[in-house]
């Protein structure tokens, strides 16, 4: 099938019917795939940043077999025949054109060519401490650590308690529990789950965990608002509900996470400090958290 679409890729632009090179196959990677794919924590280890890490492969071995697309795993994955399709955070997916180009450069023996070699971006600085925090600081970490299991293409089929980390979006808008509480990370699951307060901890093939660095991030993007890559702090998700559960560590919070209690929270016994509680409730619109009902655990 692949050696077919090889044949017709020359169809596409004048550019595309000569014998494609490294200069062409690097852009899309870097376009495409080098979010996730690059550095250290690359997924199962593979690192499509330069000409030799791609024919490398990762910890699985090669990835990419010169002269034979039909056997090259990567072109499963671009074309979605051997699951999870990338890249996780698609669709858009990579084109026809793209993909055809990229099996057309296999058949031809993955030629570096004559042009300078593609250069992976630089790699975002981390902000400076008390610096703003915007989503496109933290988005490497949920892409290379998170989506495989959190996006549409999850390893499990579908992602673990409907949570997509696939875009700003969907972070925000959480799965089945909400997620990040802007300006409030001790009741944000993600950060929750991250320094393993939420159970499972996460990453689920963790360890090793994130970095403390990176925990850190995560911890005050969410702290300053959850700001999208323009700087804008999200919404306060009024009426979105909450549960936590964990240790007290005071007469109304768990963990650090502070909630209110009114004439209307049911409170079945109230948990001593240290105790396993848990507590469920409200989103208010200030971003507070009012407690529906309180229980030990």
């Amino acid at each position: 099938m692949w050696r077919i679409a090889a044949a017709l890729s020359f169809l596409f632009t004048a550019a595309q019917a000569q014998t494609p090179d490294w200069a062409q196959i690097g852009t899309i990677f870097t376009n495409r795939c080098i979010i996730c794919h690059s550095g250290d924590a690359a997924p199962l280890g593979l690192q499509l940043d330069s000409y030799e890490n791609a024919l490398a492969g990762g910890w699985m071995g090669a990835v990419l077999l010169a002269g034979n697309p039909d056997d090259s795993r990567l072109i499963g994955r671009l074309s979605g025949t051997i699951l999870p399709r990338m890249p996780l955070n698609g669709p858009p997916y990579l084109t026809d054109a793209e993909i055809s180009l990229v099996v057309a450069w296999i058949e031809a023996g993955m030629p570096r060519g004559d042009a300078d070699p593609v250069s992976a971006p630089a790699a975002r600085p981390r902000p400076a401490p008390g610096a703003p925090i915007v989503f496109a600081d933290v988005a490497p970490i949920f892409l290379q650590r998170c989506a495989k299991c959190h996006s549409r293409n999850s390893i499990f089929g579908v992602a673990p308690e409907g949570l997509l980390l696939e875009s700003y979006e969907t972070v925000l808008a959480g799965g089945e529990r909400l997620a990040v509480l802007p300006g409030n990370p001790e009741m944000s699951e993600i950060w929750r789950r991250l320094v393993g307060l939420g159970q499972p901890r996460m990453p689920f093939d963790g360890p090793p965990w994130l970095d403390a660095a990176d925990i850190a991030l995560v911890y005050d993007w969410i702290a300053q608002g959850a700001a999208d890559d323009s700087g804008i702090r999200a919404s306060i998700p009024f009426g979105r509900t909450v549960r936590l559960r964990g240790r007290m560590t005071g007469r109304a919070e768990i963990d650090g996470a502070a909630f209110r209690i009114g004439p209307t929270t049911r409170i079945d016994d109230w948990p001593d400090m240290g105790v396993e509680a848990e507590m469920r409730g409200a989103v208010m619109p200030d971003g507070s958290v009012r407690a529906t009902r309180l229980r030990s655990r």
